[in-house]
């Protein structure tokens, strides 16, 4: 459980920082490529509703920004912290044996209560053939 924890905080404080760096990005070199497909105004990329109100401007850079910003931090800690450690894991992880199905577990009980009515395994597999066939035709 630990070490779920170290990891979750680790994720959190490169998570945090990096996202300084994806903002700084965006304000510096993403901004002014959104304000050259803006209008003439100093406004920027959007709508004005009410000519000559600058408070009726509706931006539409800040919110491709952030959306811009939030796949690239998702991006980065995808590929730098979550693969590597998925490779680590199913490298180094402990294998658990595979898992047996109904079939085999009811298999496994048939010959446990056979033995121990003194029947062997062909006598317990003739008698669990006996009984399917008469459950069949009753039903």
């Amino acid at each position: 459980m630990r070490g779920n924890v170290i990891d979750l905080a680790v994720a959190v404080v490169m998570g945090t920082a990096f996202t300084a760096v994806v903002t700084a990005f965006s304000k510096g070199l993403i901004n002014p490529l959104l304000a050259v497909f803006g209008s003439t105004n100093e406004l920027g990329l959007g709508v004005q509703l009410i000519a000559g109100k600058p408070a009726t401007f509706i931006a539409f850079g800040p919110i491709i920004t952030a959306f811009i910003d939030f796949f690239m931090v998702a991006a980065v800690l995808y590929f730098v912290l979550m693969l590597p450690m998925k490779s680590l894991k199913n490298r180094f992880g402990t294998s658990k044996d595979a898992e047996p199905t109904e079939t085999e577990l009811l298999i496994e009980i048939r010959d446990l209560l056979a033995k121990q009515h003194g029947l062997s395994t062909d006598e317990a597999v003739a008698l669990s053939r006996a009984r399917a066939t008469e459950s069949s035709v009753e039903a």
